[in-house]
C-alpha cells in the first residue's frame, strides 16, 4: 500500500483522473469525446508529446481527410487489413465505418462519398474534423496537456490506480488508455509492463527503381495486375499477392511505381520486403478487362489478327489494346520490336516476345519511397494480448490500446481511420460500462 501522509492523501486523490489517454490523435480525441458523451462526470486528461493535437489528422488524404469507407460488407471491408483482421470484425461488427457516417453527420460534420467509396468531409478539409473534436473537447471540459513526454508508466495493485511519469510530474488515474500511433517510446514502456511488441516496418510506400523503361513515362497512370518475385523471379510467399496478384490503379513516377495497386502490394509484403532489404522484382500485367486479365494466349491471337486485319499500318500507330501511346511504344522497344515496324513484318518471335511484356513485365526495385507525407508501420503491441471487444489489455487492469499502437495496419482508403475510430467507441463503451 502506497504510505502517505493525510495532507499528501488528499492532494493525490484531488489530482486523481478518472482516465488518462495517453495520445491526442484522431483515436485519443475521439475515445475522449465519446466517454464525456456517455458520462458527463468522468473526468479526462489526454496527454500529448506535441504541441498541438490531430497533426496526423490534419495531413490526411492530402489535407482532406479520407475517415472511412463506404464498403457496406464488412467480411469485404477487413480484407483490406493486412494485419488485424481477424480480429476487427468482430469489433465492427460492434461499431462498424457505417456507425462513423452517422456519428459525424450527427456531430455536424457532412460527408460525401466519392466514387471509390472514400468518405470524406464535405468541405473537402481536415479542418472541419480537427474543428468537432476540440470543439466538443471544450464543450465537455477534458483537458488537454501538451508537450508531455511521458518516461514511466506504473500501476499500484493494491490501490489500482495507474501512475503516468512525465518530466513535468506524477499524474494518476483509474484507467489508462494508450493511443500513441508508432511511438517506439510508448511501445518500450509497454514491453517493461510485460506486453509484446511486434518490431515495426514500414507499410505503405512506393518501389523505386533505375530502369530507363520509366522514362518520359512520368504520370501515366492505368489499371494493371502486380506480382512481387525475389531477385531470382520467384513468387515472394506474399499472402493475396502470391498467386492473383493485386489489381488497381498503377501510377508511373519519375523515381519508379506508386498508385493503390502498388501501395497494396507494399501493405500485405511489409514485412517480407523489409527483410529483402527492399530489393525484389515487381511484375506488372498491363491488360486487364475489368476485373480480369487477358492470358498469354489471349494476348498472343489478339496480335496475330491485328497483323491480319492491319498489315500495312505501324506498330506505333496502331496499338489493339486501351493503352497510353507512349507506354505502348515503351514496351514494343522493351519486346524488341520497332515502332516503325509494320504489322505485317512482325514475325511469330517478335509476337511471342510482346505478348510475354504486355503480361509480364519485371522491374529491379531497389528501394521504397514515402507515400506522401503519409507514413503508416506494421508492428506494434502484440493482437494477442487484447481483448477485442473492448480493446482491453488482458495483461493488466484497466489498460486500454487502441489505433495503431497496436500490430494492426490497413491499405490506403480510409482503413486505417477506421480502426481508429472503432477502438476509441468500444473503448468508451467499456469505461462507462456500457454494453455494446
Amino acid at each position: 500500500m502506497k504510505s502517505f501522509l493525510f495532507t499528501d492523501f488528499y492532494l493525490y486523490m484531488r489530482d486523481l483522473y478518472d482516465i488518462i489517454i495517453i495520445g491526442a490523435g484522431a483515436c485519443g480525441l475521439f475515445t475522449a469525446i465519446n466517454i464525456a458523451e456517455k458520462d458527463l462526470k468522468k473526468r479526462i486528461l489526454i496527454l500529448e508529446k506535441g504541441k498541438e493535437a490531430l497533426t496526423k489528422v490534419r495531413i490526411s488524404g492530402g489535407g482532406r481527410c479520407n475517415l472511412t469507407n463506404a464498403q457496406v460488407d464488412l467480411r469485404e471491408f477487413v480484407k483490406n487489413y493486412p494485419r488485424g483482421n481477424r480480429e476487427l470484425l468482430g469489433a465492427f461488427n460492434r461499431f462498424s465505418n457505417q456507425d462513423t457516417i452517422r456519428w459525424f453527420s450527427d456531430h455536424r460534420v457532412p460527408l460525401k462519398e466519392e466514387a471509390d467509396k472514400r468518405i470524406f468531409p464535405q468541405s473537402n478539409s481536415s479542418e472541419s474534423v480537427i474543428d468537432c473534436f476540440l470543439s466538443l473537447s471544450r464543450k465537455y471540459g477534458i483537458e488537454i496537456k501538451y508537450e508531455h513526454n511521458v518516461n514511466r508508466l506504473s500501476y499500484l495493485q493494491e490501490e489500482g490506480i495507474w501512475e503516468v511519469h512525465s518530466s513535468k510530474g506524477t499524474i494518476p488515474a483509474r484507467a489508462l488508455v494508450i493511443t500513441t500511433g508508432s511511438n517506439p517510446k510508448v511501445w518500450t514502456l509497454l514491453a517493461q509492463l510485460g506486453h509484446t511488441i511486434i518490431p515495426p516496418v514500414p507499410s505503405l510506400f512506393t518501389f523505386a527503381t533505375d530502369d530507363a523503361f520509366i522514362k518520359e513515362l512520368s504520370g501515366i497512370s492505368l489499371n494493371a495486375n502486380v506480382k512481387l518475385l525475389d531477385e531470382q523471379h520467384r513468387p515472394l510467399k506474399v499472402p493475396l499477392v502470391e498467386k492473383q496478384g493485386i489489381m488497381g490503379g498503377l501510377l508511373i513516377t519519375h523515381w519508379g511505381f506508386s498508385g493503390p495497386a502498388i501501395l497494396k502490394a507494399s501493405s500485405f509484403a511489409a514485412r517480407i520486403l523489409a527483410e529483402c532489404n527492399y530489393k525484389f522484382v515487381l511484375q506488372i500485367h498491363w491488360l486487364s478487362q475489368g476485373e480480369q486479365l487477358l492470358s498469354l494466349t489471349e494476348v498472343i491471337s489478339s496480335l496475330q489478327e491485328e497483323k491480319q486485319k492491319h498489315p500495312r499500318k505501324e506498330l506505333q500507330n496502331h496499338c489493339p489494346f486501351p493503352l497510353p501511346k507512349k507506354l505502348w511504344n515503351k514496351l514494343l522497344e522493351r519486346s524488341g520490336c520497332l515502332p516503325h515496324q509494320l504489322w505485317t513484318e512482325l514475325s511469330k518471335a517478335q509476337i511471342h516476345s510482346l505478348a510475354q511484356e504486355l503480361t509480364g513485365s519485371t522491374f529491379s526495385i531497389h528501394s521504397k519511397a514515402t507515400f506522401k507525407e503519409e507514413f503508416v508501420t506494421a508492428g506494434g503491441v502484440s493482437l494477442k494480448e487484447i481483448d477485442f471487444k473492448a480493446f482491453r489489455s488482458k495483461l493488466l487492469p484497466n489498460l486500454y490500446i487502441g489505433g495503431e499502437a497496436l500490430d494492426i495496419d490497413a491499405v490506403t482508403g480510409g482503413y486505417n481511420f477506421q480502426n481508429a475510430w472503432t477502438a476509441g467507441y468500444l473503448i468508451a463503451c467499456a469505461l462507462t460500462n456500457e454494453s455494446q
